[in-house]
C-alpha cells in the first residue's frame, strides 16, 4: 500500500538526508518510476523534503545559505497556491505585468494562464517558469541576486526599469503589519519594489497570513499604495478597516 511505502521512504529520507530515485526503484521494483516521483512530490508538498535532480533531500539537511530559498519554498505551500490562483484571476490578455520573486511569486508563475502578456521579472526561476508557456514574452531584469528570494536588485535593476511602463505589478512581501506596512529584509529589494509600485497602474500584493502582524527592516509599501491585497485568511479588524479607508480591496479564501 502507498501508505506503507511512503512511511518507508520518509524513514530513509530522515536517516540518509538524500535519496535518489534510482535507489528507490531498486528498493521498490514493484512500483513504477512515476509513482515514486509522486511520492517525492508528496513529501515536498507537506514540507518534509526538497526535490533535487534525480531525487530529494530532507528539509532538515538544508541549513546553509544557498538553501535559504528552498527552506522558504516549503512554508505554507497550500496557502501560497491558493493565493496564486486568486491572483491569476486578475491577469488579462494583452497586459504588461511585473512579477515579483520569492516562493509566493513562483507559485503565481505556475498559476499564470497562457495568454499574450508582456512579463517583466527580476527572478530567474520565475522567468524560466513563465517561459514554459507559448504566448507570454518574458524580460529578465539584471542585478545582484539575493539567495534568500532568488531575485535581482540594486542599481543595475533600478536603471533597467527607469524607462519601462507596465499595467500591473504583482508584488510579494516578507511581512506585513498595521504599523509598518509591507516590508522586506533587503534594502535594494525595498527600493526596487517601491519603484515598481509607483510605476504600475495597478498594484496587487500577495501575502500569506503567516506573515501578518510581523515586520522586516525595510518598508516598501503601505495599504494606501496597494489596489488589491490577496491572502489566504481574513485579516484582523484593524487591517480590514485600514483597507476600507485606503480603498484597498482585500481578497481572501
Amino acid at each position: 500500500m502507498s501508505f506503507n511505502r511512503r512511511e518507508k521512504i520518509l524513514e530513509l529520507l530522515r536517516e540518509q538526508d538524500t535519496i535518489m530515485l534510482k535507489d528507490l526503484e531498486k528498493q521498490f521494483p514493484e512500483v513504477s518510476s512515476m509513482t515514486l516521483r509522486r511520492d517525492l512530490e508528496f513529501f515536498e508538498k507537506i514540507g518534509e523534503a526538497i526535490r533535487i535532480r534525480g531525487g530529494a533531500r530532507h528539509i532538515k539537511s538544508l541549513g546553509t545559505q544557498e538553501d535559504l530559498y528552498a527552506l522558504r519554498a516549503v512554508k505554507n505551500p497550500v496557502a501560497k497556491e491558493r493565493i496564486a490562483r486568486m491572483a491569476a484571476g486578475y491577469v488579462e490578455t494583452g497586459r504588461s505585468i511585473f512579477m515579483d520573486s520569492g516562493s509566493t511569486g513562483m507559485s503565481f508563475a505556475r498559476a499564470l494562464p497562457d495568454l499574450n502578456l508582456s512579463i517583466l521579472t527580476g527572478a530567474p526561476n520565475v522567468a524560466m517558469e513563465v517561459s514554459k508557456r507559448y504566448k507570454p514574452s518574458v524580460t529578465l531584469i539584471g542585478g545582484l541576486i539575493n539567495r534568500n528570494t532568488l531575485s535581482a536588485s540594486g542599481s543595475q535593476s533600478m536603471a533597467f526599469i527607469q524607462n519601462l511602463n507596465f499595467d500591473m505589478a504583482f508584488l510579494v512581501a516578507s511581512a506585513f503589519s498595521a504599523d509598518h506596512g509591507f516590508t522586506c529584509g533587503n534594502s535594494d529589494e525595498c527600493e526596487l519594489k517601491k519603484a515598481i509600485a509607483a510605476k504600475a497602474s495597478r498594484t496587487i500584493m500577495m501575502v500569506d497570513s503567516s506573515k501578518f502582524n510581523k515586520s522586516m527592516p525595510y518598508t516598501f509599501a503601505t495599504l494606501a499604495d496597494v489596489d488589491v491585497l490577496i491572502t489566504d485568511r481574513r485579516p484582523d479588524d484593524q487591517i480590514m478597516e485600514m483597507a476600507r479607508q485606503s480603498g484597498t480591496t482585500v481578497i481572501f479564501d
